[in-house]
């Protein structure tokens, strides 16, 4: 996933995939088992970031090809160097204007990426238009206004030291846009049928607290750029409110959970097979 304002930074693939990626993969497998697209299709993978959800839908969705599009050059060189058992393209391109042509697709799918474009209806549109009829559309984003928990911890600290944060708290910003009834109603205003929604959810486990707060300073995404831009003594402050406040096992582990919205629904139309 690699759209996004001008403070939400994505184009480091690395420290994304420290911070971001390493759970987005377990959201992703159980989301395209839940879809159900029968083996041997075709996909389009829209805002395909490192390419985490492209391998899912290689690996347990056994693609027969996939085309994956983010706007972020260095997510899709990052992509371009995965291994796949089936015919992927990464592309550059904006989710909003996807460069593919009409009806090319069995299935269109997306991964954290809706509630950063600007125009979400323009993107679930030219999803629609990409997919063949009779084909699913689908995609999900985390429930920032609800269990997605190692973001919004930090930002319950970052608020408490600098109130300032709150304008880009991920729970303010995306609870309208992320919301399972937000979701359907784009679906269903975009034409699709067989409207569905459900919830996902993941541990995240992380080893200590250094497993937890190093992500977080790579840059990529609102939380770490906005950890970016602050000076060193706050900074530390959040750290050390942070380090005091989360959970740690009796091992030094952190456990915390993440749960993701998913929505579905089909092109209306009838179904070829190729």
């Amino acid at each position: 996933m690699a759209e996004g304002g001008a403070q939400d930074v994505f184009a480091v693939a690395p420290a994304y995939e420290a911070y971001i990626g390493r759970w987005s993969r377990p959201v992703a497998r159980e989301f395209v088992r839940w879809l159900g697209v029968p083996p041997g299709r075709r996909w389009l993978d829209v805002g395909c970031g490192t390419g985490a959800l492209t391998e899912v839908l290689v690996e347990v969705g056994a693609a027969r090809a996939v085309v994956g599009v983010d706007r972020s050059g260095g997510f899709v060189q990052h992509a371009r160097h995965g291994r796949f058992d089936a015919e992927v393209t990464f592309v550059e391109g904006d989710a909003q204007a996807l460069p593919v042509p009409s009806a090319e697709f069995d299935a269109v799918v997306s991964g954290l990426v809706l509630n950063f474009v600007p125009e979400p209806r323009r993107m679930v549109a030219e999803m629609v238009r990409a997919a063949r009829p009779g084909s699913t559309v689908a995609l999900y984003v985390w429930d920032h206004a609800g269990r997605m928990e190692l973001i919004a911890r930090f930002w319950d600290v970052a608020r408490e030291i600098d109130p300032t944060a709150a304008t880009l708290d991920e729970s303010d910003r995306f609870r309208e846009a992320c919301a399972p009834e937000r979701l359907e109603t784009t679906f269903r205003g975009a034409g699709l049928v067989d409207v569905l929604t459900r919830a996902i959810d993941v541990p995240t486990v992380f080893q200590n607290f250094e497993d937890y707060w190093r992500p977080f300073l790579g840059g990529q995404g609102p939380a770490p750029a906005y950890l970016a831009s602050v000076p060193e003594d706050r900074r530390a402050q959040i750290r050390e409110g942070l380090r005091a406040r989360l959970p740690v096992g009796a091992d030094g582990a952190i456990r915390l959970s993440a749960r993701a919205w998913a929505v579905r629904g089909t092109r209306a139309g009838s179904a070829s097979t190729r």
